[in-house]
């Protein structure tokens, strides 16, 4: 009977926590049960006694806050101070840049599904889609990305001048300033369908809308300096580049040892208050042409020229390619392919104070420009540039697998090859369903820099894979470059796409969640501040709450995760019923144990967990494909629950809970504390790891849509360059898929007549004459797999290329250089 009455005391509180009671529900409810289990006979003294003790403390504290605050609080507050990990100056910018969005429901263990589904989908202007009807599919009908990598090195002049002419260079400038005005997501549309077409046309495109002089101008700078500038960058007059990267701190951007001094000097024949500044960049993109550069550097004022700090810090200023003292023009070459990236140095430059950007009221604040800038950039142009070459592998390389035969059946139908068109399909769904939630989220005003570190780290990572899995199946036909290779380039861009924009190695396991930990966790942001305060009054006040706060927070997430892992999330909320309330109900049980493990970290590692990068990649992990699977949901009840999209949003979603699983397995095995990991894994997978891999029929469904026209092929790579023009390897491509897939019954009815010994002839001619001679096939059936053998002897063909000798080929070398050497100096 005591064992029933505990119990039933257990399930009560149980209930209390998992449902998140207010404080007078946990003081009305408890003693009141108490007291019934006391008249019920279900409880005897040696039990009531203490409970009603431990039920008294509890009170007393709640209700006495002075004495709470000195004799629990003060002392958890100085041993917080001591655990804490120090911050920066730089890393508190950053942890302050942008804002909390989605992030902050899945670290609260409980996400607003229906806040989630009510985000207004992304959506194009008619003026936008005009833009990428017209002008861009004019440009990538242009672009001759063989000629360019290959050959000249270089974007073609009429190519440049067409670039700056139709307004890509200012498709973030308002139209005001004489720009396009351009929303996120028409700007990530642009970009990924020139992306499809030449990586080196997209980066050139890029970075002018990107992280850049437009964008701090816009945000930051002062009505002289728009008025200066953004009309001369919108229309191509002035060609950007942003320096940032110094040789001695590359990710480690926050330690560029590039110096300016506050001084007096000579501009213009006046004495002017300016800036004397040193520096030495490399990988510097557009920097060969560039003719304004944006330049990032230490501020030092040891006159007090413009205060009381002589190291104002990290500063900002725009500074015109002919100032004297600057040396530029020289190229890097980034893995062959050849957008303009090279270094930039000055030595003793001066310049005027009101070249800062912002004026002298942006000096020191570099920094907090740049990283709030890259908190919206980074979410822009790399997700849109992987996202297309996921596009690219699936059209284009489940058409070859298709087209491709061998064995007497199309290399797409064997087994082997499925898993990886799965794989590309799979991914490339979730690319796009990641790359279109974050752009409505920009779209309609929030910036979530948490969230733009997720998708630049995993949709560059499963750029990687999707490509490999394309170059894999292809084969010969994907290692030998040449004009009708539509994936090589794609392959070799893939370190750059890495590197870029925040290193992934970095990304994964120092920013992820070392930056969601604390920005978008509902209480340790407050505990920081709070310990932080100077008042010590009003940080004793403000740690009390946010503490307090934060133990009700733990226990609730304790409360739902046991439940949930009973259940497997049975009985959860849901928002949808169908396919997709399964999910829902998954993703509730793992964000509540993503939530609470992230709180067992906490306490447990402290500060310690800054350093410790494999765990936090680990979280960084489960955060983010929880993150990734709520986008996958997001898109497939966005575009009508369609029941063709169903085996792409089930692959979405099991792979997403499998990544899931196995960062929190990962995470559990390697925590240092072996007791609570133990426990932990016991509350969050009580009945043992339940996902999987997609299955390897799920595998089947989602290749058969990669190598068969259909609609759902068609809404996977809408967004990426395409054609019917036979000229061109994408319109000979399509060409023969059709032709391929018309022609298919007739090759079935050929097959099953050899089997039955009714053909004697060999080879697909020989076969189909007989197969006509004896009226096994018609004359249009003849016709039909006639062409089919045509388009297909013609797409896996490879580019092969006349050998020059040592000479011949070292005068070509020579000839290219000087002409280009000529072009620069016409420039």
């Amino acid at each position: 009977m005591t064992l029933l009455g505990l119990l039933l005391l257990m399930v009560t509180l149980w209930g209390l926590a998992y449902g998140s009671a207010r404080a007078i529900v946990w003081i009305v409810l408890p003693p009141v049960l108490l007291i019934s289990l006391q008249l019920a006979n279900l409880l005897t003294p040696a039990w009531t006694i203490p409970l009603w003790g431990l039920f008294a403390i509890t009170l007393f504290f709640y209700q006495m806050p002075e004495q709470r605050r000195q004799w629990i609080t003060q002392p958890l507050l100085n041993a917080f101070r001591k655990v804490m990990p120090s911050m920066s100056t730089t890393e508190k910018e950053a942890l302050n840049a942008g804002n909390v969005w989605w992030d902050g429901e899945l670290f609260s263990g409980q996400p607003n599904w229906r806040q989630l589904l009510r985000q207004t989908p992304c959506h194009l202007t008619e003026r936008e889609q005009a833009f990428l009807d017209g002008p861009v599919q004019h440009l990538c009908e242009r672009l001759d990305d063989w000629h360019i990598t290959h050959q000249q090195k270089d974007l073609p002049t009429e190519i440049w001048d067409f670039i700056k002419q139709s307004g890509l260079f200012g498709m973030i400038i308002p139209e005001s300033y004489g720009g396009l005005g351009f929303s996120a997501y028409a700007h990530s549309q642009v970009v990924m369908k020139i992306a499809s077409r030449s990586i080196t046309a997209a980066v050139t495109v890029m970075v002018p809308n990107s992280l850049g002089p437009a964008k701090l101008l816009l945000q930051y700078g002062t009505d002289a300096q728009k008025e200066q500038y953004l009309k001369k960058l919108a229309s191509g007059e002035a060609v950007p580049c942003f320096a940032l990267t110094n040789p001695q701190a590359g990710s480690d951007a926050g330690a560029i040892p590039d110096l300016g001094v506050v001084t007096h000097g000579q501009y213009q024949g006046k004495q002017v208050l300016g800036i004397r500044l040193n520096w030495e960049k490399r990988y510097i993109t557009l920097a060969p042409v560039a003719t304004l550069i944006g330049l990032a550097f230490k501020l030092e004022d040891p006159q007090g020229l413009l205060g009381d700090d002589p190291q104002p810090g990290i500063t900002v200023a725009l500074i015109p390619r002919d100032t004297p003292g600057i040396a530029i023009g020289d190229r890097h070459m980034p893995l062959d392919i050849p957008f303009q990236n090279g270094p930039i140095t000055g030595k003793d430059v001066f310049i005027p104070i009101d070249w800062v950007m912002g004026g002298v009221e942006g000096v020191g604040k570099g920094w907090q420009m740049l990283v709030e800038s890259l908190s919206e950039g980074r979410g822009i142009s790399l997700p849109a540039l992987s996202t297309g070459a996921g596009k690219q592998a699936s059209r284009y390389t489940g058409a070859y697998a298709a087209v491709r035969s061998q064995f007497g059946q199309p290399i797409g139908h064997f087994e082997g090859v499925e898993e990886a068109l799965a794989r590309i399909g799979g991914l490339t769904y979730q690319m796009d369903a990641a790359r279109k939630l974050t752009l409505s989220a920009l779209d309609s005003g929030e910036s979530p820099s948490v969230i733009s570190a997720i998708i630049k780290y995993h949709l560059t990572e499963r750029y990687r894979l999707a490509i490999n899995d394309a170059m894999d199946i292809q084969g010969g036909s994907g290692i030998c470059l040449g004009p009708d290779n539509l994936i090589g380039r794609a392959y070799q861009a893939i370190p750059i796409a890495i590197t870029v924009e925040g290193a992934n190695i970095l990304t994964r396991s120092m920013i992820i969640f070392g930056q969601g930990a604390i920005r978008s966790h509902p209480y340790v942001l407050k505990e920081f501040e709070a310990a932080e305060n100077p008042d010590s009054q009003a940080s004793l006040i403000q740690f009390d709450q946010a503490l307090f706060n934060h133990i009700g927070f733990v226990v609730t997430n304790f409360a739902r995760t046991c439940w949930l892992g009973i259940t497997h999330g049975w009985l959860s909320e849901s928002p949808k019923r169908g396919p997709s309330r399964r999910y829902f109900q998954r993703l509730n049980w793992m964000s509540a144990g993503f939530a609470l493990t992230t709180d067992i970290a906490l306490m447990t590692l402290g500060g310690s967990l800054k350093r410790k990068e494999r765990l936090s990649a680990r979280l960084g992990d489960i955060l983010s494909n929880l993150y990734i699977a709520s986008a996958s949901l997001k898109r497939y009840i966005e575009e009508g629950e369609r029941q063709d999209d169903l085996p792409l949003m089930q692959w979405a979603l099991d792979d997403s809970l499998y990544r899931i699983q196995h960062a929190l397995r990962g995470l559990l095995r390697n925590m240092p504390f072996r007791p609570l990991a133990w426990l932990l894994r016991i509350v969050i997978f009580p009945t043992g790891l339940p996902f999987h891999k997609p299955t390897d029929h799920l595998d089947h469904q989602v290749a058969r849509l990669l190598l068969s026209p259909n609609e759902v092929r068609e809404r996977l790579t809408q967004g990426i360059y395409t054609t019917e023009d036979q000229k061109q390897r994408v319109g000979q491509l399509e060409q023969a898929l059709f032709a391929v897939t018309a022609a298919a019954p007739h090759e079935k009815t050929l097959r099953r007549a050899k089997r039955a010994g009714q053909l004697k002839s060999r080879g697909m001619r020989n076969l189909i004459k007989e197969a006509v001679t004896l009226g096994i096939l018609s004359d249009s059936d003849r016709v039909a797999l006639d062409e089919a053998e045509r388009l297909r002897n013609q797409v896996i063909q490879v580019n092969a290329f006349e050998r020059l000798s040592n000479a011949t080929a070292g005068k070509q070398r020579e000839t290219a250089r000087i002409a280009k050497v000529n072009e620069l100096g016409a420039a």
